[in-house]
């Protein structure tokens, strides 16, 4: 990831005051407004530069809006925002990355939020093995969605295709 693509991230998940920019309700920014003020951060770009950043983002971190005015985050806010999405019906299973050190904590509390909004669930196993690399020695664990869900446990899929809920009690979790 590109180093004005991981300072993009920051603001718009997390620290959006650090550039003096404000979000909407729903983690929206006004890209007029983002540009100028990520330039004085030292994060220069044209609006050209920015969607392609978003297009070539591999995650596909970012959403423009229908009528290209504004940005945001697809998921992974630690800001509050309510990005609207619709309750969605998960496939049976999906797959959550960790790292090894984490399993005894996991499967006693079961997979929390933390500093996220949501709890955050891939679709596929590979995916999630790359996630848990990132923190360490990667396992992957397997979460009866579907099960959850007809236990009365919301879903909702981000506009990257990442699946979000708000806690996997531990008796939805397995290998």
């Amino acid at each position: 990831m590109s180093r004005q693509s991981r300072y993009l991230s920051l603001v718009l998940r997390h620290k959006p005051e650090e550039i003096g920019l404000t979000l909407d309700a729903a983690g929206w920014a006004r890209i007029d407004q983002l540009l100028p003020a990520l330039g004085k951060a030292g994060y220069r770009m044209s609006r050209d530069e920015l969607l392609a950043l978003v297009q070539e983002n591999d995650k596909k971190r970012f959403t423009i809006s229908d009528d290209g005015a504004f940005i945001r985050a697809a998921q992974g806010h630690t800001v509050k925002v309510v990005l609207d999405l619709e309750a969605r019906i998960p496939p049976e299973v999906l797959y959550h990355g960790t790292a090894r050190r984490n399993l005894a904590y996991i499967f006693a509390q079961g997979l929390k939020s933390g500093q996220r909004q949501q709890v955050h669930l891939s679709a596929d196993n590979a995916t999630a093995e790359a996630v848990g690399r990132r923190h360490g020695k990667p396992v992957v664990l397997r979460v009866s969605a579907l099960r959850m869900h007809h236990e009365g446990h919301l879903f909702f899929q981000a506009d990257n295709g990442v699946w979000l809920t708000d806690s996997v009690p531990p008796r939805f979790l397995g290998f």
